[in-house]
């Protein structure tokens, strides 16, 4: 190739290089070695040590410019990134000296004559090469809009513009040489894909042995964390006999135990890898596309916020390359299970590993003007790929989130769909009686839910596979499920909904009447208890026990469908005796600690946190082993409850596997529990109420004092309830949700003390100048005396009356206070599940009113339900709705996005009335927490109602690129369902029926 780029033209390249981490640097080895070999002069910008590039390139035409213009992601540890430290060292790095690196970057560029510019995948050198007027092109198999917009929603939408700008940077780019894993990398319109960029082998298995000093006989692990290993304690234990493990990146040999070898800094990994039986280690382009290559079987453990790797994850599994290790076995040294199930694997990726050389042919054809044939995918393509796996961004009322032109739709790209998930995974009838009949319901009835029937036919299908009987391709959580249970003894199946929060939302902690109504949408959980002895273990979890050398003892082993779509763990397992401490439950804090410490698995918190509060509450002990399978269609960040129902769902299959009787309001109560102490979100007890308590087709009343149930209010005919996902993820675990319950709080404290005040004064001040105008009596100052006393203890907000916070306390309270000034002068809120930060400064004013005027509202909503049909029913009931919404943004719970699907209701309703006299849709509220989530929409239960919502759909998809999920329907609570008793029917009882079907 040397000899044939003799005769060219020497083109001169600039390659920018990400600072994020070796994996950019060694796959720009690559491509620069191929352009270098073709005759070419190549300038890398980078951060990374000159060895990455001058130990494989030899030459006069590469020069390293050392300087940094990103700055990647910021990890805390070698599996830690943390989100805000990130986003605000990208601001330091390159948003805050943008002006000057530009300028900076084109003189440079023109003084080198660049030909073509090349980023990995720095966005400010896109910007600089098209200031240059030179033409730049991105090699990559992600982009940093994509990673940094996850960090912006959960570290703080002040960030916004570093995610627009970044993308915006990128549209400079003419192509994008998209590498495999690739995530969604909306800013690039075409696309080339080439094949793995992979280093090639310089040394043999034998010689890379030999120099180690490593026999033929001898298992090699590498060990590779990204040059990150501080922190590691390694012990020789942790190796099975026969293994020696090659460590990258150690500090010091004298740190490692025997058997644990420490690779010197500039060794050449991929000689290394290829000489060896696995690797343990995370998950980065690098390590992926070179373990794929040699077919090397790789042991990862999850990294926490780093949005590329369910995609190389993915990609991994696929090709039988990847085994999944907790985190918590990485640390206690459970490694053997895992090395036994990679030494199985059959690593079958046969794919092209020559992406370096494609890459740099293509570079090479464009910097001398050839156009490249590219796959051009549209605006809304791009847009609508990235919102539906995570590219959203919280908008902040106030702060509209600006979308720039370049990043327009092309309207026929987004099909127009109402399909719920439900709906699209329902099995067809044949197939769907054919499974059930597999198992025989030994207590409950299925009640016609076809949901439940979906359910029952996916536990059917995962028993087939372990049968024999199942040609369904499963995947790994499927094969997990089909090997959780014992299919020969009993199943206990509950089912919870989610809710639609009609009104009440967030006045549910200050003690508001709320009205609820549970979702068609549910959560189903499948529990089996059984012996220790008798229990299937996993393989880790067995060597978790072996280790500890205490024989059989009752473990929990959890499944949960749907893990990728927030990129969770499968599966969870724990021994219940880490619930223990000297026979007594742990503390709440130990417990929350216990699930924080690995947040790809905190979600199991949910659920295993049931069976703690049960332990902690009501002092049962668990003697048994359980196992748990969970599937939830109730869409996770929407404002609807799914954590509700996951957890209701839970507690209650577990209480009906071990014969608890526990009444539905008393589950609702242990679940809030389990999410304010255990999951540690600040959640009222509304959504665990409607979840346990509610009926289909029925708005539970309840005032939240904290859980007295008033009773089922039935919809009228004549009217419906719908709700519309905003495409902006909510959590109740948010810092909004949090300050706006915190501020509330603080306000209640602040009444109550001044309440305090005014009843000391009393005496000497006139009593109707709190009652009003009425003559000064002895009755009226003692009246002024009770009413002062009951507010000077008053338990919740809601208890005082809207008049009162009007005439005597609105405009004496502070619209913020700082954290600090209120402890020092109320020491607390007298809030369980929410701190103060004292470097935080809190609204107090519109999150106080908010409850007050709120249950005021609902009453008036409740009352109006049972009120005579009219137009004016409707309108007022919707009137309501709206005052709600518009206070929630007063309390700074507002978005764009809800905001927007509001505006299109008002503006339908508008146009219907001055069209005809009555309307069809009467109003609309954001739900639940706020920040985004959920709208919930009231209108006529009539065909046209039904046509405006589709045509809002419509319009909100034409306006933000995102086709919203419409909730439509209920279903009962969980306890209304009570519990399914499963037994697989034996197969010869089962076979005649097949035969008839057939």
């Amino acid at each position: 190739m040397a000899a044939e780029g003799a005769d060219r033209r020497r083109l001169v390249f600039a390659y920018y290089v990400t600072g994020h981490g070796f994996g950019h640097a060694t796959r720009v080895v690559e491509v620069v070695r191929h352009l270098i070999l073709a005759g070419h002069e190549v300038h890398v910008v980078t951060g990374s040590p000159d060895f990455v590039f001058t130990s494989q390139i030899d030459s006069p035409r590469l020069f390293l410019r050392k300087v940094l213009v990103d700055c990647g992601a910021v990890q805390a540890d070698a599996l830690t990134v943390d989100r805000l430290a990130s986003l605000e060292k990208y601001s330091q790095t390159a948003v805050l000296p943008r002006a000057s690196i530009l300028a900076t970057e084109v003189d440079w560029l023109r003084s080198i004559k660049a030909n073509l510019v090349v980023s990995d995948v720095v966005p400010i050198a896109c910007k600089a090469a098209a200031d240059a007027g030179i033409r730049s092109v991105c090699v990559t198999n992600f982009s940093w809009d994509f990673i940094y917009a996850e960090y912006v929603m959960a570290a703080g939408s002040h960030h916004s513009s570093i995610v627009w700008q970044i993308a915006e940077d990128y549209s400079h780019c003419e192509l994008l040489i998209r590498l495999p894993g690739y995530c969604p990398m909306p800013a690039f319109q075409d696309v080339i894909d080439v094949p793995l960029v992979v280093r090639k082998i310089m040394k043999s298995k034998e010689e890379v042995r030999k120099d180690l000093g490593v026999g033929e006989d001898v298992k090699l692990l590498v060990f590779n964390f990204g040059g990150q290993p501080a922190g590691w304690s390694l012990k020789e234990e942790f190796l099975p006999p026969g293994w020696v493990c090659l460590v990258c990146g150690a500090t010091d040999k004298k740190d490692l135990p025997p058997r644990f070898i420490k690779l010197e800094k500039d060794v050449y990994t991929p000689d290394v890898m290829a000489a060896s039986d696995c690797m343990l280690g995370k998950i980065g382009y690098g390590t992926f596309s070179e373990a794929l290559a040699y077919k090397l079987p790789f042991i990862f453990v999850r990294r926490d916020y780093f949005n590329e790797e369910p995609f190389l994850r993915n990609m991994l599994e696929f090709y039988k390359n990847g085994v999944e290790m907790i985190r918590r076995d990485l640390l206690t040294g459970h490694w053997k299970p895992y090395l036994e199930r990679a030494l199985s694997l059959n690593p079958c990726y046969e794919g092209g590993t020559n992406g370096g050389e494609v890459a740099s042919q293509i570079l090479e054809d464009l910097a001398v003007g050839k156009a490249c044939a590219s796959d051009k995918i549209s605006g809304a393509r791009r847009l609508r790929d990235a919102i539906i796996l995570g590219y959203q961004l919280q908008g902040v009322p106030g702060r509209d989130v600006h979308i720039p032109e370049w990043y327009s739709l092309a309207e026929n790209e987004v099909g127009l769909s109402k399909a719920s998930p439900v709906e699209a995974t329902q099995p067809s009838n044949f197939l769907g009686i054919r499974q059930i009949q597999e198992f025989e319901i030994i207590h409950g009835d299925l009640q016609g839910f076809p949901d439940t029937q979906n359910f029952l036919a996916t536990l059917a299908s995962d028993m087939d596979s372990i049968f024999g009987t199942s040609a369904t391709h499963h995947t790994r959580e499927h094969m997990a499920a089909a090997a959780l249970f014992n299919w020969q003894e009993e199943i206990f199946v509950a089912r919870a909904p989610g809710r639609l929060d009609v009104m009440g939302g967030i006045a549910d902690y200050s003690g508001s009447l709320v009205l609820q109504m549970p979702t068609r949408e549910a959560c189903h959980v499948a529990v089996q208890i059984s012996h220790p002895s008798k229990h299937k273990l996993w393989k880790h979890a067995l060597a978790r026990q072996e280790t500890n050398g205490m024989g059989p003892t009752p473990v929990l082993q959890i499944v949960s469908f749907g893990s990728e779509l927030s990129n969770r763990g499968p599966t969870f397992d724990m021994d219940l005796s880490d619930f223990l401490d000297g026979g007594e439950p742990i503390s709440y804090e130990k417990a929350r600690t216990y699930f924080a410490r690995d947040p790809s698995q905190k979600w199991a918190a949910y659920v295993a946190g049931t069976i703690f509060v049960l332990m902690k509450e009501l002092g049962v002990c668990f003697e048994n082993s359980i196992s748990i399978l969970v599937h939830s269609a109730v869409p996770e960040g929407k404002g609807v409850s799914s954590s509700a129902a996951l957890e209701v769902a839970s507690m209650s299959a577990v209480a009906a596997a071990h014969g608890l009787s526990i009444t539905p309001k008393n589950v609702a109560l242990l679940c809030q529990k389990v999410e304010n102490y255990v999951v540690g979100a600040p959640c009222g007890i509304m959504d665990q109420m409607a979840s346990a308590c509610g009926e289909a087709n029925k708005l539970l009343a309840m005032i939240c004092q904290p859980a007295e149930v008033l009773g089922l209010v039935e919809i009228p005919s004549h009217i419906q309830f719908w709700g519309i996902d905003s495409g902006i993820r909510h959590s109740v675990g948010g810092t909004d949700y949090g300050s706006v319950r915190i501020g509330a709080f603080m306000g209640r404290k602040i009444i109550k003390s001044m309440a305090s005040s005014l009843l000391s004064n009393i005496s000497s001040e006139n009593g109707s100048l709190y009652l009003g105008n009425g003559p000064n009596s002895e009755e009226v100052e003692d009246s002024a005396d009770e009413i002062l006393e009951a507010e000077a203890s008053l338990d919740y907000l809601c208890n005082l009356p809207t008049h009162r916070f009007e005439t005597v306390y609105g405009t004496e309270l502070p619209e913020y206070m700082a954290g600090k000034e209120f402890l020092e002068k109320y020491l607390g809120h007298d809030d369980s599940v929410t701190v103060i930060d004292d470097r935080c400064s809190y609204a107090i004013r519109a999150p106080t009113k908010h409850p007050i005027y709120e249950n005021f509202r609902v009453k008036a909503f409740k009352s109006l339900l049972t009120a005579a049909t009219s137009d004016d029913q409707l309108t007022s009931l919707g009137e309501l709705m709206y005052q709600c919404h518009y206070s929630y943004s007063a309390c700074g719970l507002g978005t764009t996005g809800t905001d927007k699907l509001v505006e299109l209701v008002q503006g339908m309703q508008l146009r219907e009335t001055s069209l005809s006299s009555t309307g069809t849709l009467y109003g609309a509220k954001i739900t639940g927490g706020g920040s985004g989530g959920t709208v919930c929409i009231i209108g006529r239960n009539c065909m046209r109602s039904s046509q405006q919502i589709l045509q809002i759909q419509q319009k909100y998809k034409n306006a933000t690129g995102f086709l919203p999920y419409v909730f439509e329907g209920s279903s009962p609570g969980a306890g209304k369902f009570g519990y399914l008793k499963l037994r697989r029917t034996p197969p010869e009882a089962l076979r005649p029926s097949l035969r008839q079907e057939s």
